[in-house]
């Protein structure tokens, strides 16, 4: 009994100097959310002055977007490229992106990104499968990877995507 309840409080506590750890750890890390008035401001194209606008993947079909508020700056090791954004220039963009996931049965969605304290800092613009993570660095900028620039790749090559696409 006695070596059963051994087990038991070793576990435990190495569950909660995990989860320390792992707070500390990801201390910095903000988040992306899902927002519908979100995803409804990038489909009326309404631009933002107070962001910049960034895309990533092909220029014809970027794997998202995104609008970062100016006071922050985007880590320089990413991949994304900014876009001098216009209501006509959102609008092609979101179209064209539209336009590409519904080639493989997927809409687009509108995303908050917050940092690590909550606060409103830009929006994304993308399919689920685009993923990423947001990460205030010490230096004051925002690392925000690009999703994958394979993202509609591994959709035509996924058997489970619905699109039953072979292109």
């Amino acid at each position: 009994m006695v070596k059963k309840n051994k087990g038991l409080y070793l576990s435990i506590a190495f569950c909660l100097v995990l989860a320390a750890c792992t707070g500390q750890l990801f201390r910095n890390y903000g988040r992306i959310e899902p927002k519908g008035e979100v995803t409804a401001a990038f489909e009326r194209y309404e631009v933002n002055p107070n962001f910049r606008y960034y895309i990533s993947g092909s220029d014809l079909y970027p794997n998202a977007l995104i609008g970062l508020h100016r006071e922050y700056r985007l880590a320089p090791e990413t991949l994304w490229r900014e876009v001098k954004m216009t209501p006509e220039r959102m609008q092609g963009i979101v179209e064209q992106m539209q336009a590409k996931a519904s080639e493989f049965l997927q809409h687009q969605y509108g995303f908050a990104i917050r940092d690590p304290s909550g606060r409103p800092i830009g929006v994304w613009y993308s399919i689920l499968e685009a993923r990423t993570f947001v990460r205030m660095n010490e230096d004051g900028t925002v690392r925000i990877n690009t999703p994958d620039l394979e993202t509609y790749d591994k959709l035509r090559r996924d058997p489970d995507s619905g699109s039953g696409s072979s292109n």
